[in-house]
């Protein structure tokens, strides 16, 4: 399911790079859940796996480099970060899941976190669940895909890194991705492929979230 410039209108780019253009700024870091922000205006969560390329994302959409701290060691992410866009959206990077170099009880506390958060959110609309295009699916990836639909958490999968693979390897994911999914209630249908070094797509996920912001 190949991304292609021609599913959005000249407009619709248009408003998503307008939208990202904004001036976005680091807004708060939540350990515990009564820290939340009150709600407001529209919120995006990105998920994933530790070292998936969250931040790297983030800084894309943005097109501030140095927004999301970016770093090489899973784990880094340990509370739910939020970023403000000139009032008019929130962007939620949630601590990443999987492999992390901390103890087994501080990562069953930010689970247990982004579980609440995730349930208990009613501006929230969307989760974008970042998925490693050099390595696809993971059990974690199934699970929070589980919590989700669960919770009847609106979710899109977003591969990230697509750079580093073959044209055809994309391709492949994409379509074993999209049959995964395929059932499952919470899903949007739209796999979004990315590139945070080339910027491949990220105009078309920028497109995409505020297309739904705006609804």
């Amino acid at each position: 399911m190949a991304d292609r410039e021609e599913e959005f209108s000249p407009e619709a780019l248009e408003n998503g790079r307008r939208l990202f253009a904004r001036e976005t700024v680091f807004m708060l870091g939540v350990v515990k859940l009564d820290g939340l922000p009150d709600e407001g205006v529209p919120e995006f969560a990105f998920a994933g796996r530790s070292n998936v390329g969250k931040s790297s994302l983030l800084n894309a959409l943005t097109n501030q480099k140095g927004l999301a701290r970016a770093s090489n060691t899973p784990g880094r992410t340990r509370e739910i970060n939020y970023f403000d866009l000139d009032n008019t959206l929130r962007l939620v990077d949630l601590p990443g899941y999987g492999y992390a170099r901390v103890s087994r009880k501080e990562v069953e506390a930010w689970t247990q976190l982004t579980r609440l958060f995730l349930q208990g959110r009613s501006v929230l609309r969307r989760v974008c669940v970042l998925v490693d295009s050099r390595h696809g699916l993971k059990s974690s990836d199934i699970d929070v895909m589980d919590l989700l639909d669960e919770a009847a958490v609106a979710y899109q999968i977003v591969l990230t890194k697509v750079d580093k693979i073959k044209p055809t390897a994309l391709a492949i994911l994409e379509d074993k991705t999209a049959k995964a999914i395929m059932r499952r209630p919470a899903a949007h249908p739209v796999i979004r492929s990315t590139s945070s070094e080339t910027g491949l797509g990220i105009d078309l996920l920028r497109a995409e979230l505020a297309a739904v912001a705006a609804q």
